[in-house]
């Protein structure tokens, strides 16, 4: 699959990757981690999470891992995901796509700082 056939990116995958990036998670770490990079703006539903997963297993964004953290800290139902290098590289260009909207902008005079 190409990397630009997938852009623009919905914005829950974009911060669903943007969770993933340094750390595998399970889905409830993933919607944590989200509101609260989001100052809690965002708050994803499991319904939309695990839809969302979903299509980006299938598109090869991201894959359930088998690693798991030591058993203390870990529930044996839960499933951790990881983003895969293809993931990044989707990310990466969505990443340049919307800095280079943000750009625009700034010439239009809607943000303000350099353009």
């Amino acid at each position: 699959m190409d990397v630009h056939s997938l852009l623009p990116l919905p914005p829950i995958t974009f911060h669903i990757l943007l969770a993933l990036a340094e750390e595998d998670l399970h889905g409830y770490a993933i919607i944590q981690n989200v509101a609260a990079r989001t100052g809690g703006e965002l708050k994803i539903g499991a319904g939309t999470l695990y839809r969302s997963i979903q299509r980006m297993l299938d598109q090869g964004l991201v894959v359930e891992t088998r690693e798991r953290p030591a058993p203390a800290d870990d529930d044996e139902r839960r499933r951790y995901y990881r983003i895969t290098e293809f993931g990044r590289h989707v990310a990466r260009a969505e990443a340049r796509r919307l800095a280079q909207l943000v750009k625009f902008a700034r010439r239009s005079g809607f943000v303000e700082g350099k353009a």
